[in-house]
């Protein structure tokens, strides 16, 4: 079974950079709370240290 990560939005893309928004959106996050389970790919962690402040991994699994 592949690794996985638990992300969990943290907080609100209101007042951010387009481009913040747009990796939110690519991680399949929109709302304030809302958890994804991820595959843990380089592409995938890259996007998750581009917005720390906005994310953050609960979980790591596998």
């Amino acid at each position: 079974m592949a690794k996985t990560i638990v992300v969990k939005q943290i907080g609100s893309p209101i007042r951010r950079p387009a481009v913040q928004r747009q990796t939110l959106i690519g991680l399949g996050l929109n709302k304030m709370n809302k958890t994804r389970e991820l595959e843990d790919t380089p592409a995938v962690r890259g996007m998750v240290r581009k917005i720390p402040h906005l994310v953050e991994i609960i979980e790591e699994r596998g």
